[in-house]
């Protein structure tokens, strides 16, 4: 595993117009990081300042002064950018690039990381400097097992994980490690540990003193954008964060619409830009007061989302983006509760099969539900009718192919349109949500006790009372939908 940084805890904030500071046996790691910044050409506002003061977690960038909208928070040059094009084996991860494809799409980048963190004279050192322990992180990967399951089941988050472990394995033992194992010479034996990969994977997948960093495949090139923060906040947006970046085609992914960046929950909120003299450019989309943490956004994330990629989740109910699924399979095992022949569950799998066949459900596919709108209304929607509708009425749409359908104003799938429903519709969506519940190990009342009792719920594990938290924004959409179609 690579070694961790020497880290300090800083005691006032630091700035980018700030003088360097005198040489010390026990340096900053914020101030090294700064003197990094200058020495690459990073620009920073005079108005901001890096910190652990103020922030809400880890380090965090404060405004020093008001800051306008449109005004430059930092500009980043493109070789200050740590990615699998600027690393110093950037050469061979090129020239081996068919060799080192996956799905992910991310291991040229991983070894990189893999690589920079443990060469003696990596460029990018100060920037490791800021990292957070890695063995500290708190996404649920992280979890024992058995804490996983029992904390957060019924959440969806023990599936999600199993299959990111299962494909973070696969990965490293078919592409990464024979990969390093090849080249001992630019990898030595301390970072050849999956343990080690997986927090690298963690990271970059969302975490931490942070970086952007999400990867999305164009024409075999690995871009990027996701923010991510210093522990259990909404992210923050720092200068730390610009290193890991590939932004050959962040002009083209910010006019497509392919990244979040909305305004932050907790704060200002940023924007990036690609401008012609080759840099990334952060500006204040709205004023920033002074004091003020500046907030970048993960985008509209359930908490289940939250604390799967990033290790943390918004305490109900501040998280309006909140949402509950209803797995696709358990509305298809509701309808057959309602069968009593052969020849009706003969025929209710045969609708089944058309809805797949329009590309409304799926085996592994859920129905979202948030706290004032459903998100997959559509497939809701035509799912239910379809399962709903006499052995007549299925023919004739089916002999249309699914365009036969003159929908009704009741028929409208919203959540305040659910009570409005015809009664078989509303049936089915209940009995769906009663089958759902049933995967939580413990009950709402039981979520809300200890909620309500701040005692108890102040001596829970940090991740008893986010799994906690989860669970409970869950229930509450469910059992709201309980309600509407009683």
């Amino acid at each position: 595993m690579a070694t961790e940084a020497k880290r300090r805890r800083v005691a006032e904030p630091v700035g980018g117009s700030d003088a360097d500071a005198d040489p010390d046996p026990d340096p900053d790691p914020v101030a090294g990081f700064l003197s990094w910044c200058r020495q690459v050409g990073l620009e920073l506002s005079p108005k901001v300042a890096v910190s652990r003061q103020g922030t809400v977690a880890g380090y965090g960038m404060v405004a020093r002064e008001s800051v306008r909208p449109g005004e430059l928070l930092f500009a980043v040059p493109r070789a200050a950018l740590l990615s699998q094009h600027t690393c110093s084996i950037g050469g061979l991860l090129e020239r081996e690039r068919g060799a080192l494809q996956s799905q992910s799409g991310w291991v040229p980048l991983l070894l990189a990381l893999l690589h920079e963190l443990q060469a003696p004279a990596s460029p990018w050192s100060p920037y490791f400097a800021l990292w957070p322990e890695l063995g500290r992180l708190e996404h649920p990967m992280f979890w024992p097992e058995e804490e996983r399951r029992r904390l957060l089941q019924g959440t969806g988050v023990p599936e999600a994980v199993e299959k990111d472990l299962a494909n973070i394995r696969s990965e490293y033992y078919s592409i990464v490690l024979p990969f390093m194992e090849t080249h001992p010479d630019l990898f030595s034996p301390r970072v050849r540990s999956l343990e080690l990969y997986r927090q690298l994977v963690a990271l970059v997948m969302a975490y931490s003193i942070c970086f952007f960093v999400v990867f999305f495949p164009i024409q075999s090139e690995v871009c990027l954008y996701r923010t991510l923060i210093g522990t259990k906040s909404k992210m923050w947006v720092g200068v730390s964060s610009i290193p890991v970046l590939n932004c050959t085609h962040l002009e083209d992914l910010l006019k497509r619409e392919l990244i979040f960046m909305g305004l932050a929950r907790e704060g200002p909120s940023p924007s990036f830009s690609l401008p012609p003299q080759n840099c990334l450019r952060m500006v204040a989309t709205q004023p920033i007061p002074k004091g003020h943490e500046i907030f970048n956004t993960y985008g509209q994330m359930a908490n289940w989302q939250l604390i799967h990629m990033y290790g943390f989740v918004e305490p109900y109910p501040d998280n309006t983006d909140d949402t509950a699924d209803i797995q696709m399979v358990t509305v298809r095992e509701a309808a057959l509760q309602g069968t009593k022949a052969k020849a009706e569950r003969l025929l209710l799998y045969e609708r089944w099969d058309f809805l797949c066949k329009l590309e409304m459900v799926g085996e592994e596919g859920a129905f979202v539900i948030g706290r004032e709108e459903i998100l997959t209304e559509e497939e809701l929607t035509t799912t239910l009718k379809v399962l709903c509708m006499s052995p007549e009425e299925f023919r004739e749409f089916k002999d249309q192919d699914g365009w036969g359908d003159n929908k009704r104003e009741e028929d409208s799938l919203t959540i305040t349109n659910i009570p409005k429903l015809r009664a078989s519709w509303r049936q089915l969506l209940r009995d769906s949500v009663l089958l759902t519940l049933q995967n939580y190990a413990t009950d709402l009342k039981s979520e809300q006790d200890l909620l309500g009792n701040k005692e108890v719920y102040t001596k829970l594990s940090w991740r008893e009372q986010q799994a906690l938290q989860v669970r409970y924004g869950q229930k509450m959409i469910l059992h709201q939908l309980l309600e509407l179609t009683s």
